[in-house]
């Protein structure tokens, strides 16, 4: 276990875990065996990190967020406040138990209060609207709320909402998008696009 991270006198973390330099874990924190945490993370109060967990460099996980076994957290990720990822799509209280692998690629955002369902892909830079209930995966520099959460728009890695654009593109399969803040060209898949509630 590194000594290079900062830990609040309260939170718990176990044996056998790996915690990158510039991380700090906050108030009643608790980071179980096996589990790896990249540098520069930021671990807010009653966060809970599951056994063998891995979460790249750069994550904001805020208050109260669970990451349960089986969950895959990217770099540069934002875990909004009380938002609740699960692992077993059919959990009972007695009986067996499976773990279903759920992946957060780079540069996701996740709001408040959002439910993510286990199994899922959540694509790079996709954004997830605060109290969405997730039950599908969601393709990159997508936009989605709502309960079922649907394509509502998409966004670019900076996180800026993005507006169709006039670019003359070949590839009858994408749609391009270029971000009014930073510049950069977004593609996106046109079936994707399609799906896209106006």
């Amino acid at each position: 276990m590194s000594e290079e991270y900062n830990k609040h006198e309260s939170a718990f973390v176990e044996e056998d875990t790996e915690i990158g330099e510039g991380t700090y874990v906050w108030h009643y924190a608790h980071v179980r065996e096996g589990a790896c945490i990249g540098k520069n993370c930021n671990l807010g109060k009653d966060v809970y990190v599951g056994v063998g967990v891995k979460i790249g460099d750069n994550v904001k996980i805020q208050n109260g967020v669970s990451v349960y076994q089986g969950v895959e957290v990217g770099d540069n990720v934002f875990l909004g406040p009380h938002m609740t990822f699960t692992n077993d799509g059919y959990p009972r209280a007695e009986g067996g138990w499976n773990v279903e692998k759920t992946k957060v690629e780079d540069g996701v955002s996740i709001g408040a209060h959002a439910t993510i369902l286990s199994g899922l892909v959540l694509g790079k830079y996709c954004m997830v609207g605060a109290g969405a209930v997730v039950t599908k995966d969601v393709p990159p520099h997508t936009l989605v709320y709502g309960n079922p959460a649907e394509v509502k728009g998409f966004v670019c890695s900076c996180g800026k909402k993005l507006e169709r654009s006039d670019i003359s593109y070949q590839d009858m399969d994408k749609v391009v998008f270029e971000c009014s803040e930073c510049g950069e060209e977004v593609e996106v898949d046109r079936e994707v696009y399609k799906k896209k509630e106006m």
